[in-house]
């Protein structure tokens, strides 16, 4: 099953974040084998983190918030909140596997939490900018909760059009990077 993780930053966290950098990424290297995607969010300029985003594929429910409240930052208390939300992964692929390649161009997190009749649940036209694609579930899968993207775009407005707005309580766009050790 794949789920979609979401830890915000807690203000004034950064210090600490940077403090557990290292803890944070073997953590999360001993996911490797079940990682889709990973990467910060940041701030619009693109110099802080404001976030990190996980897309993994674990046996259930239950190890999904293993993973997401075990992690050394939310333990230490980096994180404000954390989204944890079963995934479908529309594309087939992980981030490495996106023809454009870790860098060249903006690259967004684009969230769009909604309720009722499922939407934009068909891959939309720009596949090539899409580097994780795929709808925000119930933990049984059997409700839509909303849609979340990794995508290319040049701009915030280019990537918030992934999704049709009018079908989202909210449609939320950061800043994101490929993530893991460099």
């Amino acid at each position: 099953m794949e789920f979609f993780v979401y830890h915000r930053d807690r203000p004034g966290s950064m210090a600490l974040r940077y403090e557990l950098l290292e803890e944070h990424w073997s953590y999360m290297d001993g996911y490797a084998k079940e990682m889709i995607a990973r990467g910060p969010t940041l701030t619009a300029d693109g110099e802080t983190a404001t976030g990190s985003v996980h897309i993994v594929d674990l046996p259930d429910a239950a190890a999904a918030r293993a993973f997401a409240f075990d992690e050394p930052g939310y333990q230490a208390g980096v994180y404000r909140d954390v989204l944890v939300r079963r995934w479908r992964n529309a594309l087939g692929r992980t981030m490495w596997d996106f023809p454009g390649g870790r860098t060249g161009g903006s690259r967004f997190l684009v969230l769009g939490l909604g309720s009722g009749e499922a939407a934009d649940l068909a891959v939309p036209s720009v596949r090539d900018e899409l580097i994780a694609y795929g709808p925000l579930l119930s933990d049984d899968g059997a409700t839509w909760l909303g849609t979340a993207a990794l995508v290319r775009a040049p701009d915030v407005d280019t990537a918030r059009a992934v999704l049709t707005p009018d079908r989202y309580a909210a449609i939320e766009v950061h800043p994101w990077e490929f993530g893991g050790r460099r």
